[in-house]
């Protein structure tokens, strides 16, 4: 079984409940997930860092944080794609990457790793500073239409959020 499959498995039992199963699955390819983590090859990397949120490995955001200062945009696609499922239930954990993901929707060099911290910043906390960044994205006609949507888009979901505190 490859890294890639044990974590489309783990999913499974995460979204079916199984805590049990999962815990076991997690202890058995943990040391195979930081090996792949740290690989050459920015396509271990990639799946690695996908399959920290399909683990459901929570403690392994500073891995995380390293895959968003990978120099593959593949492997900050997957690392941002992470972050934005393991923050559903949880903002602490955009909310810990914060300045990574403000310099990436701002400035990274792929309008994709862009758009994705665009979207992760929406399960964060109501941060002002995130809010600012996105309205004037959202309103920057020199931006992709893309972009500028989503970061009106999320901008929005976050001022409703502070309203609501």
């Amino acid at each position: 079984m490859t890294l890639a499959e044990a974590a489309a498995e783990a999913d499974a039992l995460a979204e079916a409940g199984d805590e049990r199963a999962l815990a076991v699955l997690r202890q058995q390819w943990d040391e195979e997930l930081e090996h792949a983590a740290r690989s050459h090859d920015y396509r271990d990397r990639a799946v690695a860092f996908r399959a920290i949120a399909q683990f459901r490995f929570r403690q392994k955001t500073e891995l995380l944080r390293r895959g968003l200062e990978d120099e593959s945009p593949a492997c900050r696609g997957s690392a941002l794609l992470a972050i934005e499922r393991l923050s559903r239930d949880h903002p602490s954990v955009v909310n810990g990457v914060r300045p990574l993901l403000h310099e990436l929707a701002a400035r990274d060099g792929n309008e994709a790793v862009r758009r994705l911290a665009v979207v992760s910043l929406r399960n964060g906390s109501a941060d002002r500073a995130s809010i600012q960044l996105l309205e004037g994205l959202g309103g920057d006609d020199e931006q992709p239409r893309e972009l500028r949507e989503a970061a009106a888009k999320v901008a929005q979901a976050l001022r409703r959020k502070a309203a609501t505190r």
